[in-house]
């Protein structure tokens, strides 16, 4: 029987526990004895303190703690502002260990499977790195190849998950992590798997086919494994290069990011979680910026048909001032003993989100809002409100619909476009049902080889 030498190894594991446990551990003792002596503690001190510990580590954890940052409420406002600052950039494996990695996934004879391979990567990011490469016909590739025994280290990682969470529950908190946790826990681990991360990409070939500002590589499976993915290199140029371009370049990127987002979920309940300005560049055609390209497919989230039907729901009740729309939306979704004053809490939330989306103008996301600030303000009225009402379990679909939607949002403040966001979403929702949803998930899932765990 075949094993795996880089399966979830204990002593992986306990090694992992040592170098991050006595480092987040130390924080959270400090915090434990301020809280001991009675004292409130220095919120911004010990926030320091943790993105200081969280620094020196790389992997799943340094992951997991930008994630956080980008969920509203997930932690205080002074560990998201300090999380942020993070930058997940592992040392690079050298040219050595990169020939031991290949030649594990692809064989001892791996270099003869290319025309060239570069020895220096072209990314390095937490989980692996990216070497560019060119194919025996010439074709220029991506090998996206992991690190060594991450499986182990995101284990660990994410037993170290609830020691932040806990960190959490020292100041009162509004909200229940659990789901938050569970749901981190299950993304975290698909992205391991590169294998089906080629077919989230096959999947994004058929959802966007027919859209001509958004392009998807290829994937090749012969040169590609559970810890290895190849993929077309996808020539362009980041994303933030374009800010200072005509607002017609704006304006087409970001109706090419909207289009991206949004048109997977309203019409296949599919979104791509991660909003990282990474995962994207701008391609050109006769020497002018086009489109987008869409260069990561390890955080794509698949919604049941139901969820995309509550989003809708709750849109179209906000629209029309249909109240029993909207509460008929958060049940479906999964919320739990509404009451008036939970209904108008999640409002705040709500109206933010959709706000643009309700408004028939040409507008720029968020007028006069900071990238940093969207959704901050609206945070803590949320925050606030829910002290009162005790911790509420956000359903576990919405933290990465959240997060995606924050990073959207920022996007479409960095590039400055003004957009009329209403005609843009009404489109993606034209003439939705979910017995059609449903339909053209099953099939773009099957074409793709997926399944929904």
């Amino acid at each position: 029987m075949s094993t795996d030498p880089e399966k979830n190894r204990f002593a992986a594991r306990a090694a992992r526990y040592a170098r991050v446990g006595t480092k987040v551990g130390g924080v959270a003792a400090r915090m434990a004895s301020q809280r001991y002596l009675g004292a409130q503690g220095d919120r911004a001190g010990n926030a320091e303190a943790l993105a200081a510990a969280l620094g020196g580590l790389k992997g799943p954890l340094m992951k997991v703690a930008q994630l956080l940052a980008t969920i509203p409420d997930a932690v205080p406002p002074e560990y998201a502002s300090e999380l942020m600052k993070l930058q997940s950039q592992a040392p690079p494996m050298g040219w050595a260990f990169v020939k031991r990695r290949m030649a594990a996934e692809l064989g001892a004879d791996w270099q003869a499977k290319f025309k060239s391979f570069e020895h220096q990567p072209a990314a390095a990011a937490s989980l692996g790195q990216v070497h560019r490469a060119e194919a025996l016909d010439g074709t220029h590739l991506a090998c996206k190849l992991q690190y060594p025994d991450m499986q182990s280290a995101v284990e660990a990682d994410l037993h170290q998950l609830n020691l932040l969470f806990s960190l959490r529950k020292r100041f009162e908190p509004a909200i229940d992590t659990d789901q938050i946790a569970v749901e981190i826990g299950a993304r975290l681990r698909e992205e391991l798997d590169y294998v089906r991360e080629a077919r989230h990409a096959s999947l994004y070939r058929h959802m966007l086919k027919d859209e001509p500002l958004i392009r998807v590589p290829n994937v090749w499976p012969d040169l590609s494994s559970g810890r290895l993915l190849t993929m077309d290199w996808m020539d362009g140029s980041k994303m933030l290069s374009h800010k200072d371009d005509s607002l017609e370049v704006r304006n087409r990127l970001a109706t090419a990011m909207f289009t991206a987002w949004w048109f997977p979920f309203s019409r296949f309940g599919v979104i791509h979680g991660d909003p990282h300005l990474g995962n994207y560049s701008v391609f050109t055609e006769g020497g002018a910026p086009a489109g987008i390209n869409l260069l990561d497919y390890g955080c794509i989230r698949i919604f049941p048909p139901s969820f995309v039907a509550g989003v809708v729901d709750l849109y179209r009740g906000l629209l029309e001032g249909d109240e029993a729309r909207v509460v008929h939306a958060y049940e479906i979704w999964g919320f739990r003993r509404l009451t008036r004053e939970l209904i108008d809490t999640l409002n705040i939330w709500a109206r933010f989100i959709y706000g643009p989306l309700l408004d028939d103008r040409v507008r720029t996301i968020a007028d006069g809002v900071k990238p940093a600030d969207y959704g901050r303000k609206q945070a803590f009225q949320v925050h606030q409100a829910l002290k009162k009402l005790g911790p509420v379990q956000v359903p576990r679909e919405f933290v990465f619909m959240d997060r995606a939607a924050i990073g959207l949002g920022a996007v479409f403040l960095h590039l400055a476009a003004e957009l009329n966001f209403y005609r843009l979403f009404n489109e993606a929702i034209e003439r939705f049902s979910v017995e059609e949803v449903t339909a053209r998930q099953d099939a773009a899932l099957a074409e793709a080889g997926l399944t929904v765990p």
